[in-house]
């Protein structure tokens, strides 16, 4: 489709999964895209700028600052899109209806996060699910990031025929194993010679239950360490439960680490993955589960709770993931049977390259030229 233009609406540009999905996704694909944030301009923003994308700051001050609507509207109509793309729940809301306003009909959306329970951290309760659904009838199309979660869309009313799967991507060649960066990322964070490290990626949250993960611990040798990629209102909860556990001196916090794509940030996603042993995800409910390819993306063994991505596939494909049911002393177990494997030996798991990110940007471009052909107005179109 030469010459299309298209706007990207987010909720927050801070790092996140569906925000680092999002800047991947533009790297990729092969066309003209502008990106609106309505609120926090994060770290993943200025990783945007540098590659060269427009990145624009609503300036949303809460969920019901519908000062907002008027100015997006304005937003979209000067920019001459020919089609939007909403990613997350309040600029799903936002900009699908702003879109319709400004007479885009081309419209998409993305659900990274709807849970069985849960859609972004909120409960799913009937105001949120109504509110999700009137403005979901506005598309053209409501991407689902696994069948798991188009299952959940159309359980909760979302019609078949504007459903699409198109599941997130991974950079599978920057994730590939670095023997040198695996000795230079370890030696910054300070590990011991001989650590076997574990390894947990995601939002310090209570759903992300890396409580259990330090719990866990606990009950495993003391050469082994746990090392938490991620950021989040849990962080100081999480070390209060290692100072408990008698295990502080063990966990190391990293903070919120960019998928620095161009590999020249320092102890980025890619170089940590390189730095683990193992890599352990108990949350128990997920969309998708990036963080689990990512993990087989480097190579490693690879203990969840919940990876759709995982369980859409064929066995055969995932080779080197297994699923662990339970709490601390289930993760203590499966951790102690996982073994030590050492660094040469990382193959790229066949999952991995299933879920790479050129892949889901050519099913994405399919998805964006049927939004685009289907020019005749629905019974809800707005006229500017």
């Amino acid at each position: 489709m030469p010459g299309l233009k298209a706007l990207h609406i987010i909720t927050g540009l801070g790092v996140g999964g569906a925000e680092q999905q999002l800047r991947l996704l533009l790297r990729h694909l092969p066309v003209d895209c502008d990106v609106v944030t309505l609120t926090n301009p994060g770290a993943v923003a200025e990783g945007l700028r540098a590659d060269g994308v427009r990145v624009i700051h609503l300036g949303m001050t809460n969920n019901r600052d519908l000062s907002a609507l008027p100015r997006l509207v304005r937003l979209i109509r000067s920019g001459g899109y020919d089609l939007v793309h909403t990613h997350l729940y309040r600029a799903g809301v936002y900009g699908r209806i702003a879109a319709r306003l400004a007479g885009v009909r081309a419209l998409v959306a993305t659900e990274h996060s709807l849970g069985g329970t849960q859609l972004e951290g909120r409960a799913l309760t009937a105001g949120v699910r109504a509110l999700y659904l009137a403005s979901e009838r506005l598309g053209r199309a409501t991407v689902a990031v696994s069948p798991t979660v188009a299952d959940r869309l159309r359980l909760w009313g979302v019609p078949e025929q504007r459903i699409e799967i198109v599941p997130n991507g991974v950079d599978v060649a920057r994730f590939r194993f670095d023997p040198v960066s695996r000795e230079r990322t370890r030696h910054r964070l300070g590990l011991p010679e001989g650590a076997h490290v574990i390894g947990g990626i995601g939002r310090l949250t209570t759903g992300k239950r890396f409580d259990v993960l330090i719990g866990a611990l606990a009950h495993l040798p003391r050469d082994h360490r746990l090392l938490l990629v991620g950021g989040g209102p849990e962080e100081n909860m999480l070390r209060r439960t290692a100072q408990q556990a008698g295990v502080t001196d063990r966990v190391l916090f990293t903070g919120e680490r960019p998928y620095d794509l161009d590999g020249t940030g320092g102890l980025d996603l890619p170089s940590l993955t390189s730095a683990m042993d193992v890599l352990a995800s108990p949350s128990p409910e997920e969309s998708f589960g990036l963080a689990v390819v990512e993990g087989l993306a480097a190579g490693l063994p690879v203990l969840y709770s919940s990876c759709p991505a995982v369980e859409d596939l064929p066995p055969r494909l995932a080779a080197g993931a297994r699923r662990v049911r339970g709490g601390a002393d289930a993760f203590a177990r499966a951790l102690g049977e996982a073994g030590r494997y050492p660094p040469p030996s990382r193959p790229i798991s066949a999952a991995a390259r299933h879920y790479c990110i050129t892949r889901t940007a050519a099913l994405l471009m399919d998805v964006y030229a049927a939004a685009v052909s289907c020019s005749s107005p629905s019974p809800l179109e707005v006229t500017p």
